[in-house]
């Protein structure tokens, strides 16, 4: 069994956009909704997702976001913080300013938890200069309590084609962190999608409907929904069962709505309070091969 994660405040650092629910505005909405206080970094601010189409990008340079990490390593209030949580980073730069971060926090608290999202890319390829993509993988993989890549992103991460949910395994036991997530793993069953869930020696997949044409934010949402309920002292399973329910119930809803955003606030109980279904397996995990 992992260690229990502590509950107290989680310092969310991702991207911000001024429409929609995606990086930091989902993270945010949801760890708040379930009762997690959240102290939110912006890495970027956009008017929206770039994926409806061209908007100004406003930035930070290296030097203020760093100063803005030594501030909260400095914070009179920096013990109320047990997690952080990284998604989007828009350079190299804020990749290493997280990994001091992190390190930093870690001297006065051990049992810090950081959760890193690596929002690099999907199928189509990398969103993120590559740069970017390295540090994420040489700062900030290595000081994850948690990981949760997408299934491209893991395949970048480890070098490797990741055809199977065995290869996936073994791609992520040999990244390194000891909790992995895996989003948009193979399901098992016709048309639905998979999360892929990596721990000690527990292999979990929670399988749902797949929703075609989804708005950006599930990763982002995912991420956090799953700290949440970790945070909550759930059991990894249930915690995942929850958190699987609750991104397939706010799709399907969006999707009903024929909403282009995540509609988190008009159906918030969904976070809470998920009805949805979640076909739950437990696969076989790589250690128990080896052990025998």
């Amino acid at each position: 069994m992992s260690t229990p994660v502590e509950k107290g405040a989680v310092i969310v650092i991702s991207s911000h956009v001024v429409r929609g629910s995606v990086g930091n505005r989902a993270a945010v909405f949801a760890l708040e909704q379930l009762g997690i206080p959240v102290w939110a970094l912006p890495t970027v601010v956009l008017p929206w997702h770039p994926g409806h189409g061209p908007s100004t990008r406003m930035t930070f340079s290296e030097a203020e976001f760093g100063s803005a990490i030594d501030d909260l390593v400095r914070a009179p209030w920096i013990g109320e913080v047990t997690a952080v949580l990284s998604g989007y980073l828009a350079n190299a730069a804020q990749a290493r300013a997280v990994a001091r971060l992190v390190t930093a926090l870690r001297q006065n608290c051990e049992t810090l938890f950081y959760a890193c999202d690596p929002v690099m890319g999907d199928i189509g390829g990398l969103y993120i200069a590559t740069e970017t993509a390295t540090a994420i993988r040489d700062h900030l993989i290595p000081l994850a309590s948690l990981a949760t890549p997408n299934r491209f992103e893991l395949a970048w991460l480890s070098g490797s084609p990741l055809e199977s949910n065995a290869a996936i395994m073994d791609a992520a036991l040999a990244l390194g962190p000891s909790r992995m997530l895996v989003t948009s793993a193979h399901p098992m069953m016709a048309g639905g999608t998979g999360n892929l869930y990596l721990s000690g020696k527990t292999a979990l997949l929670a399988e749902n409907r797949l929703v075609d044409n989804a708005p950006n934010g599930l990763g982002d949402l995912m991420s956090a929904l799953f700290l949440a309920r970790l945070m909550e002292g759930l059991e990894e399973d249930r915690a995942l069962q929850l958190a699987t329910a609750a991104v397939f119930e706010i799709l399907a809803r969006t999707a009903k709505m024929g909403s282009d955003e995540l509609a988190l606030e008009t159906h918030a109980s969904s976070l809470a309070t998920p009805m949805a279904m979640v076909q739950m397996r437990k696969l076989f995990h790589p250690a128990q091969k080896r052990r025998n």
